[in-house]
């Protein structure tokens, strides 16, 4: 990739010769917290994102009692080149599931609580309508925990998002997860201007929407730049940008190790470019921070402050 942001040139260097830099290192997860998040997750037989996804923070958000659970199974029925879960067969569907996940957040006592799925293209509704449900059951059980819902493109099919805007969490999320020109490759079987649509009509529907964005597979600054414009085209509110790390061998290979000063430039793009808030930085996950993108106006107040301080 470019040697610095403004960089036009995408280069691919032997990856195996990339080593991990300072800045990316985490703490064990550890602490009581930590383990209770962990009994709950075993006891209620949940899936979390964190453990299928080979989460970083997961260490930091166990031990603060938050976790991403992710519904419809940890089989998922599309290869992206990037992503730790499982793909193959998933099994049938189970009914009872939204109702657990929905009292293992009321175990947790969590304020906050953001629910993922697996893609289940083998299934008519996209998996739409355990996605209707699991929110209704946490809002009756948790009426005062926030949502956000990390959902599929669906398909772009409108009947599905639908039963998404119906149940109206706080927050939608649907991650464009990397620029045009490397969907293919990265993505296999998503489409770049169809998770667009999905966004769009989200926003439509009057939800306040979620995108995200992994840096370090090979794309070129101003690549992501036209990503978040087209993100901002589409309605969305909140961005995330972070590094993308490698799962296994078998994954994409990381390209660079974007420095965090390059980060901080995106961040200061988002803003500019009329984000609600924004989210940047080599440790950044879709759902790092995920309570503060709740309230309308927060990230943004925060930015305006910074820069009148240091005006």
């Amino acid at each position: 990739m470019q040697e610095s942001p403004c960089s036009t040139q995408a280069t691919t260097p032997e990856t195996d010769k990339i080593k991990k830099p300072s800045w990316l290192r985490v703490k064990l997860p550890i602490g009581e917290n930590y383990k209770h998040v962990r009994g709950l997750v075993d006891t209620h037989k949940l899936h979390t994102i964190c453990e299928s996804g080979n989460c970083p923070n997961m260490g930091e958000c166990w031990g603060e009692g938050t976790a991403t659970f992710m519904i419809l199974g940890n089989v998922c029925t599309r290869s992206c080149g990037f992503c730790a879960v499982a793909t193959g067969r998933p099994d049938a569907v189970d009914w009872d599931e939204p109702q657990r996940v929905a009292e293992a957040i009321y175990l947790m006592k969590v304020k906050h609580a953001v629910i993922t799925s697996v893609d289940r293209d083998e299934l008519k509704d996209g998996g739409s309508i355990i996605w209707q449900n699991t929110i209704r059951a946490v809002k009756a059980l948790n009426p005062t925990t926030t949502l956000e819902t990390l959902v599929p493109d669906f398909k772009a099919e409108k009947e599905n998002i639908a039963r998404i805007i119906e149940a109206a969490p706080e927050v939608v999320s649907h991650n464009i997860e990397t620029v045009e020109r490397l969907t293919r490759q990265v993505r296999i079987q998503a489409k770049y201007w169809r998770s667009m649509e999905t966004l769009k009509v989200l926003k439509e529907g009057g939800m306040r929407t979620k995108s995200g964005v992994m840096l370090g597979l090979g794309e070129r600054m101003e690549e992501v730049v036209q990503t978040m414009k087209d993100l901002r085209s589409s309605g969305v509110d909140v961005i995330t940008l972070g590094q993308y790390l490698q799962p296994t061998k078998k994954h994409l290979p990381v390209v660079r190790f974007v420095h965090p000063d390059e980060f901080a430039e995106l961040r200061e793009t988002g803003y500019q470019l009329g984000f609600d808030y924004v989210e940047s930085g080599p440790l950044v996950r879709s759902s790092y921070h995920s309570e503060r993108h709740v309230i309308p106006g927060y990230g943004r107040s925060e930015w305006l402050r910074t820069k009148e301080m240091t005006a």
